[in-house]
């Protein structure tokens, strides 16, 4: 088990440094943070130069990049270049409560959904009900999240006018993200409940419970979701951090002042080290839950570990 533990860990960091590479070349390729409105559009080649010895951004890209990574090692994730005299992590830090508080809300509501449908769709295995449960998953696995978030905005903001647009406050600021957000992760969860339960139905314990007569609904709900619940449970951190790092397209549309929301404005304003920070963190989220959904798995079936 510790052997498997550290491969995995290995593999982590390594996809970790090929990411930070990667995401370190593609934000200096989008072009010089001077053009992005620091300073006047007449202002002179000696300004301009000032600013980019000032941000240490003429320097070459390896010096940047060595530089970035010994300053992370030490805990220094650079300066914002657009909120200036603000630190990346103190940002991430700032939003990341509005973010944990939306994605949350999305999970939560998402397993309420999701069970229940899974369960019933394999219950009722080639029936309407399963039909309609496969149409649900299809559509939340295909339908864009920009569209569905508009979509719901001119149902319920526009034209009914029930919930506001947009913005951070009460209970009904949150409802338009949460669905939006939400929708991946009910499709995800409930086809993965689904296949595993018509795995658990057709064993033979199953087969031997409803022989001696125990009631149906306790077959299905304790015997049979309890043992199909694994490979949900052990995936459930990977649907976790997908929503995590998948808000930025609600977070956008909805004005949600999240880490999504300042990605985009980082993006915007060619902050190398606010954007760096923020791909890095989602990646470290999102590797990070994958690691713990392999150890989870391997855990609870030994056959994985030496697979």
């Amino acid at each position: 088990m510790q052997r498997f533990i550290l491969i995995r860990l290995a593999h982590s960091l390594i996809a970790l440094w090929i990411i930070s590479v990667v995401v370190f070349l593609l934000i200096h390729i989008s072009g010089n943070p001077a053009d992005a409105g620091l300073l006047p559009e007449d202002a002179s080649k000696e300004s301009i130069e000032e600013l980019e010895e000032y941000w240490g951004i003429n320097d070459p890209l390896h010096v940047q990049y060595f530089s970035y990574m010994g300053n992370m090692a030490r805990g220094d994730f650079g300066q914002s270049i657009r909120w200036e005299g603000t630190s990346s992590a103190e940002l991430i830090a700032q939003r990341f409560p509005a973010t944990l508080q939306l994605a949350s809300l999305a999970m939560v509501v998402s397993v309420i959904i999701a069970v229940p449908l899974g369960v019933l769709s394999a219950v009722k295995k080639d029936t309407p009900a399963d039909l309609a449960g496969k149409i649900i998953a299809l559509l939340g696995q295909s339908v864009p999240g920009f569209w569905l978030a508009i979509v719901l905005i001119w149902i319920f903001a526009v034209n009914l006018g029930w919930l506001p647009t947009s913005g951070k406050g009460g209970i009904s600021h949150i409802i338009l993200p949460t669905i939006t957000l939400g929708i991946f992760p009910v499709a995800a969860i409930m086809r993965l409940v689904r296949s595993s339960m018509l795995e658990v139905l057709d064993s033979e314990y199953v087969k031997l419970a409803r022989i001696k007569g125990i009631r149906e609904g306790k077959v299905i709900w304790k015997h049979c979701l309890r043992n199909a619940a694994i490979a949900p449970l052990t995936y459930f951190a990977v649907v976790g951090a997908s929503v995590l790092t998948g808000s930025v397209i609600t977070e956008t549309v909805f004005f949600w002042p999240g880490i999504g929301q300042l990605a985009l404005q980082a993006v915007q304003g060619r902050d190398y080290f606010v954007v760096q920070t923020v791909l890095l963190f989602f990646a470290t989220l999102y590797i990070g839950a994958n690691l713990i959904a392999d150890i989870l798995y391997a855990y609870l079936d030994p056959r994985i570990r030496y697979s």
